[in-house]
């Protein structure tokens, strides 16, 4: 039987400020091992839904399980060893060089008030080498480029060595050239056991590296499945409400659509 690493039982979640749920009667299963994208327009409630997932936000009603457990259970120290979040955007106040910035994602492993050690240097360097910027980690992070700072907030993440890893519109600020390192990072770590949920807005990227597919709209999952099954003219079309045509090209599906 297929073991469900990350459970959402019927949840809603509102904002203090907002007057209707954001995430409404959600119920979705992410098993381990697999690659699972959250597919939606902007305000589907993708991002919202992550941080639900980290326990950042606390659901109004339901209940988020982690390997079976609630998320409640665990420590904040626990849940930073067990789950890693790639940002859309980070702000970073201070000019940390590129391997003071990923050492960051070792912080779960120290403790308090404690400097990081040698093995902590070795695992920040080598996720820096995965991304290809080992090379650049004296640079401060303000001298990046956009591409750069996200391919960063990967390593800094890969760093905590999380069981399962959160991505949030990862490809968004990433060329053709970076997107393609991401994928094969991804599809690498899959191959080592980490379970990655990644949320885009982006059909194709969604059909070049998921394994399971979720489609979400207006705070609701519309459909879900493995993505070859889900990627298809009729889901999409509903969920953009825009007339889509999902077409295969050298065993990869592509999407079209009409203007």
């Amino acid at each position: 039987m297929e073991q469900q690493l990350l459970s959402f039982d019927n949840i809603s979640y509102t904002y203090p400020t907002g007057t209707s749920p954001v995430i409404k009667h959600f119920n979705l299963q992410i098993p381990a091992g697999t690659i699972t994208a959250i597919l939606g327009p902007n305000g589907a409630g993708k991002t919202t839904l992550i941080h639900l997932a980290l326990g950042w936000l606390h659901p109004h009603s339901g209940n988020v399980s982690l390997a079976e457990k609630p998320l409640k259970a665990y420590s904040r120290r626990e849940l930073g060893q067990w789950m890693g979040l790639v940002p859309q955007n980070e702000n970073t106040p201070f000019e940390y060089s590129l391997l003071e910035y990923v050492l960051l994602g070792r912080t779960p492993y120290l403790d308090p008030l404690a400097m990081p050690g040698e093995k902590d240097l070795e695992i920040a360097s080598q996720k820096l080498s995965d991304v290809g910027l080992l090379l650049l980690k004296n640079r401060t992070m303000p001298s990046l480029s956009g591409g750069e700072r996200q391919l960063v907030l990967v390593a800094r993440a890969l760093a905590q060595q999380p069981k399962l890893l959160f991505l949030d519109e990862p490809t968004s600020h990433l060329d053709l050239s970076n997107k393609s390192k991401l994928v094969q990072v991804l599809r690498t770590l899959q191959n080592q056991g980490v379970t990655i949920v990644f949320t885009t807005h982006e059909p194709d990227v969604a059909s070049a590296l998921a394994t399971d597919m979720v489609l979400m709209r207006e705070g609701e999952v519309l459909e879900t499945g493995p993505a070859d099954q889900v990627m298809n003219d009729r889901s999409l079309s509903e969920l953009y409400h825009l007339p889509i045509q999902v077409k295969e090209l050298n065993g990869k599906r592509i999407v079209l659509w009409d203007n």
